[in-house]
């Protein structure tokens, strides 16, 4: 079994790949690939970005010559044609590494833990995906406590995410919500079952 771990941020995604894993799953987490991606891509990045950096006085590379992902983020975010060459560039290298961790783990049930992989084609490999979730409230202090996010980013963030289930829904493959209570994730069992 093949299942995608998803939903808005601090919703508790690590929480549930976790809780599968002692269930026997292996997991792959798709944002750590997405870091290594963009280290990967590092000349296409500043080739791409390097001259509006410039100009909006953004620096991109730290002292050891790596990129500063906040600051990409912070150039990219929020205007869509930037976003998607960022993806352009990114995202064949994530889908490369996720494809060979499913492969190589083809007789083990496996779990891609990712934020958009509705954004790709990989997404219809999925058996199900779990879409986990809670009150933005909740989800607000969390992020709050755990990114040290300002308010205005946070909300920003939580905006950007409004119709990811919606996204999810869209691909086809079967979603099933998950609400990160201790009642509703007693559940996973069922949910698991093919």
């Amino acid at each position: 079994m093949i299942l995608c771990v998803t939903g808005p941020m601090a919703a508790g995604k690590n929480y549930v790949t976790a809780l599968l894993e002692k269930k026997g799953f292996i997991s792959i987490d798709a944002d750590l690939v997405g870091h290594k991606a963009v280290e990967e891509c590092r000349e296409k990045i500043l080739e791409t970005f390097g001259s509006i950096a410039e100009e909006r006085k953004i620096r991109l590379l730290d002292e050891n010559k790596k990129i500063i992902r906040r600051n990409l983020g912070v150039l990219i975010f929020g205007n869509d044609e930037l976003v998607k060459k960022q993806e352009q560039i990114v995202y064949p290298y994530i889908t490369e590494k996720i494809e060979k961790f499913i492969e190589e783990n083809k007789n083990q049930n496996v779990i891609v833990n990712a934020t958009v992989l509705y954004k790709i084609p990989l997404v219809k490999k999925m058996d199900k995906i779990l879409y986990v979730d809670v009150p933005a409230i909740v989800r607000f202090f969390r992020a709050r406590k755990r990114d040290k996010m300002k308010m205005r980013q946070i909300l920003a963030r939580f905006k950007n995410q409004k119709k990811l289930f919606k996204c999810y829904k869209e691909t086809g493959v079967p979603v099933v919500k998950v609400r990160n209570w201790m009642s509703s994730l007693k559940k996973l069992d069922s949910i698991i079952e093919p």
